[in-house]
C-alpha cells in the first residue's frame, strides 16, 4: 500500500486529504442514504408543470464553479445533465462549506427547489445534500476527454463518463436486442436457454475454449453455437425457438472480431432458407426504423438502404464473377484452382472444390458487397448442417446475409436426414484427422435425435455484435462490446 501510496499524484493525494477530513467530521462518504424521486432530464423536459417544486435528484459531479458565497455545479445522472445551484445563506456555513469540497467525479444526493436562472438555464436550488461516494481518481482532463483507444477499453466505465455518446451506443444495444425479442415473441417464437459447456463442440466451424470438470473428470468446451441443442427442441416439439447466445470461439482478436460474442440464433419448424430471407430483412428493417426511424442508416460514410428486397446472388455466380465470368461448371478441379491462383486467392494443398470456391469468394468478393445481400447456394463441404439441393446435390441451400462487405448473417434449411447428417460429420471427421481444428467433431446424441424425426425448418444466426456496429457507426466490434477481450498489461 505504501508502494501504491508514492505513486499517487498531487490531485489523488489531495483527494485522499479530503477523505481523511470529512471522516475526522463524522461523515462517510460511502454511507450516505439517498432515494431520488426523479431524474435529471425529467425535470428538465417537464420544467413548465413543475417550476417551484421541490426534487430530488443523484448524480456524479461534472462540473464546478464558485463565486464566493454562491456555486454553481453539474450533476449528471443516467438520463443527462442539470444544474446545481448552492447558496451560503440557504445551506448554511457548515454544509456550504462542504459542498465547495467537492471534486469532479464525486457522487452526491441533493434535494431543493425547481427555478430557472437569469441566463435561462433550468436549475436545482440546493436545500441539503448528501456524499454518497467520493472520487479518489480525478476523470480525464475536460477538454480532451478519454481518447486513448485502448485505455477506453480497458476502463470503460471511464469511457462511459467521459463520452457521453459510447453511453447512447450501449443503450442502442439494449433497444436493439429488446426489439429483436419483441418481434419474435410476437410471431409465437420461444426464447429458451442452451448449455454454454459443451461435452462436443458442435454446430459451427470453429476452435473451441476447453476448459475441465473435475468432479466428473472431463473436458468441456465453451459454446462455439447453440444450433445442435435449438435443433434437439425442434425435435422435441417446440417448433418456433429462439436464443440470445454467448458464443466463444478461440480466434483471433480484430475490428470483426471478439473471442466472445453475441448471436441471434433461431430455428422455424416448416420453414426453409427463403422464408429465414424474408425474416431477416423483415426484421431488420423494424430494427432500423424502431432505433432510428428510417430503413436507412448511415454507417462510415455510406448510406446502408436495408428495404426489401435485398439484393439476392449465387455463390457460384458471385465467384464467377471474381474469375472473369468463367463457368465453374466447365472446369475440373485443378483447372478452379489454377484461376483462382492467378486470381491471387491463396489457397491450401489439399483444398476441396467447395473450399476453393468459398476462398474465392471471401477473398475476392466479400468485401465488396456493401449494401444488404442475401449469397446463396453454398458448396456441402463447408456446410456440414444445411440440406442439399434437389437439382444440385453438391450444392445447399444455405445463405449468408453481406453488409459493408462484412457477413451478418447465417441461415440453412436444416439438414434432418440422419443419414446424410452422419455422413457429413464423418467426413468432417476426415476433415479433422487432416488437420483442419474447426471441423465438426461427431455427435451421435444429435443424430439420434434426428432418427427420432426433426420436421423440415429453417434456421438463422445473427451477429447481434456487428448489427449493432450499422446502427451506433462503430468501426470496430470492441466498440459495442463493454468488455472486450484484451492483452492483460504487467500491472493488471
Amino acid at each position: 500500500m505504501s508502494q501504491q501510496h508514492e505513486q499517487l499524484s498531487e490531485q489523488e493525494q489531495i483527494r485522499r486529504e479530503k477523505l481523511a477530513s470529512l471522516r475526522e467530521r463524522g461523515i462517510d462518504p460511502y454511507r450516505g442514504e439517498f432515494k431520488p424521486d426523479t431524474s435529471a432530464q425529467t425535470v428538465i423536459d417537464h420544467f413548465q408543470q413543475i417550476e417551484g417544486a421541490k426534487c430530488a435528484v443523484a448524480g456524479r459531479i461534472v462540473s464546478f464553479r464558485s463565486h464566493g458565497k454562491a456555486s454553481f455545479a453539474h450533476l449528471e445522472d443516467r438520463s443527462g445533465k442539470i444544474q446545481l445551484y448552492a447558496k451560503q445563506d440557504i445551506l448554511g456555513e457548515e454544509a456550504y462549506g462542504l459542498f465547495r469540497q467537492l471534486d469532479l467525479g464525486d457522487l452526491i444526493g441533493v434535494t431543493g427547489e425547481i427555478f430557472k436562472t437569469h441566463r435561462g438555464e433550468i436549475t436545482i436550488k440546493i436545500e441539503h445534500f448528501t456524499y454518497l461516494a467520493k472520487a479518489l481518481s480525478p476523470l480525464p482532463e475536460k477538454w480532451h476527454g478519454l481518447k486513448d483507444v485502448e485505455l477506453r477499453y480497458r476502463q470503460r466505465y471511464l469511457d462511459l463518463i467521459a463520452n457521453p455518446e459510447v453511453k447512447e451506443h450501449f443503450m442502442r444495444r439494449s433497444q436493439i436486442i429488446k426489439t429483436i425479442r419483441t418481434y419474435l415473441d410476437e410471431r409465437g417464437f420461444l426464447e429458451v436457454e442452451t448449455p454454454m459447456m459443451h461435452a462436443i463442440a458442435g454446430g459451427a466451424a470453429a476452435k473451441p475454449f476447453i476448459t475441465h470438470h473435475n468432479a466428473l473428470d472431463i473436458p468441456l468446451y465453451l459454446r462455439i453455437a447453440p444450433e445442435l441443442y435449438l435443433k434437439r427442441l425442434l425435435v422435441g416439439g417446440l417448433e418456433r425457438v429462439y436464443e440470445i447466445n454467448r458464443n466463444f470461439r478461440n480466434e483471433g482478436i480484430s475490428t470483426k472480431h471478439n473471442p466472445e460474442f453475441t448471436m441471434l440464433e433461431l430455428y422455424q419448424a416448416y420453414a426453409d432458407y427463403q422464408d429465414m430471407m424474408a425474416l431477416m430483412e423483415d426484421l431488420v428493417v423494424k430494427v432500423s426504423q424502431q432505433v432510428t426511424g428510417s430503413s436507412q442508416v448511415e454507417y462510415q460514410g455510406e448510406i446502408i438502404d436495408f428495404t426489401p428486397p435485398w439484393k439476392r446472388i449465387s455463390m457460384l455466380e458471385a465467384v464467377e464473377g471474381a474469375l472473369g465470368g468463367v463457368s465453374l461448371e466447365k472446369l475440373t478441379a485443378q483447372q478452379l484452382r489454377q484461376r483462382a491462383l492467378e486470381a491471387g486467392v491463396e489457397l491450401e494443398a489439399d483444398a476441396s472444390v467447395g473450399a476453393i470456391i468459398n476462398e474465392v469468394f471471401e477473398q475476392k468478393v466479400e468485401e465488396t458487397l456493401i449494401q444488404p445481400t442475401f449469397v446463396y447456394d453454398y458448396p456441402v463441404e463447408i456446410s456440414p448442417l444445411a440440406r442439399r439441393k434437389a437439382d444440385m446435390p453438391q450444392l445447399t441451400e444455405r445463405f449468408e446475409a453481406f453488409v459493408y462487405g462484412r457477413e451478418l448473417a447465417n441461415a440453412f434449411s436444416e439438414l434432418n436426414d440422419p443419414l446424410d447428417q452422419l455422413k457429413r460429420f464423418q467426413e468432417q471427421v476426415k476433415e479433422r484427422q487432416r488437420g483442419n481444428e474447426e471441423a465438426q467433431a461427431m455427435d451421435y446424441d444429435y443424430i439420434r435425435a434426428l432418427e427420432h424425426g426433426m420436421p423440415p425448418a429453417g434456421g438463422l444466426g445473427i451477429g447481434i455484435d456487428r448489427l449493432v456496429m450499422l446502427f451506433v457507426d462503430a468501426a470496430s466490434i470492441r466498440d459495442v462490446i463493454l468488455f472486450p477481450l484484451l492483452k492483460p498489461r504487467d500491472e493488471e
